[in-house]
């Protein structure tokens, strides 16, 4: 999802192509919004080891305790590197739940039940707001593009490129639950949780490459931080000069 452009005709070694900084400045704010590498590396890790260790010996308290210890692991790593810890916390409530699921009913499966009623759950969301003319992926991605909701009345060509990638996220999810809900009934827990790992990361990295694509097209976002520093400014300047 890298974009390193050359200079062509139309550009010079002093001059940087307007095109590339905004795909570069998409890119960069996609992966802080989702997580980038080591977000990933925390939505695997703690489903891969439950079901790898479930897979060797069947029992589900280790494979819980295992899992959640991961991801509890995972939030002391952030919070001793003093990093954003958003991403590993989500991880372990998530592990959290579907442990205390699995634990109730005793069924293995009912690990994975929590995270795919979210995964559906995420998915209407993106759909409904969509038809509701306030894309969920705008109200995710505003504040990191320090547009806040600007783009709703002020920017239509970003809203619009807000509502293809909230329809695609909605839609790639939607597919994703369409493969694992008729598993969680039919087929085993080991099965169940291969398919799950197996379908944690493309659909992810498809929705996130079509979000870059359609913002990389769309208008710049309206810093609205930036203006209301210059309104400041510009009043504190007024100020100025009229006492």
């Amino acid at each position: 999802m890298t974009s390193v452009d050359k200079p062509t005709d139309h550009t010079t070694a002093g001059q940087a192509d307007p095109d590339s900084n905004a795909k570069a400045v998409t890119e960069a704010a996609l992966f802080e919004a989702f997580g980038g590498l080591r977000g990933m590396i925390e939505t695997v890790l703690p489903g891969l080891l439950f079901v790898s260790i479930y897979t060797v010996d069947k029992d589900l308290k280790m494979s819980a305790t295992a899992a959640l210890g991961v991801s509890l692991l995972l939030v002391v790593v952030r919070l001793a590197r003093r990093d954003t810890v958003k991403h590993a916390f989500s991880g372990v409530f998530g592990v959290g739940f579907g442990v205390v699921f699995a634990m109730m009913t005793g069924n293995a499966k009912d690990f994975y039940l929590p995270g795919m009623l979210y995964t559906l759950g995420l998915a209407l969301a993106y759909i409904v707001t969509t038809l509701a003319g306030v894309p969920l992926i705008g109200l995710i991605l505003g504040p990191v593009f320090k547009e806040n909701l600007s783009w709703r009345t002020r920017n239509p060509g970003r809203k619009k490129a807000y509502a293809k990638a909230s329809y695609a996220w909605g839609f790639i999810l939607l597919a994703k639950c369409a493969v694992l809900f008729p598993l969680y009934w039919w087929a085993d827990t080991t099965q169940l949780g291969w398919v799950l790992i197996a379908l944690k990361i493309p659909p992810f990295l498809l929705a996130v490459w079509l979000t870059w694509v359609f913002l990389a097209k769309a208008p710049a976002p309206i810093d609205v931080f930036a203006e209301m520093e210059a309104e400041e400014a510009a009043r504190a300047e007024r100020e100025r000069t009229s006492s």
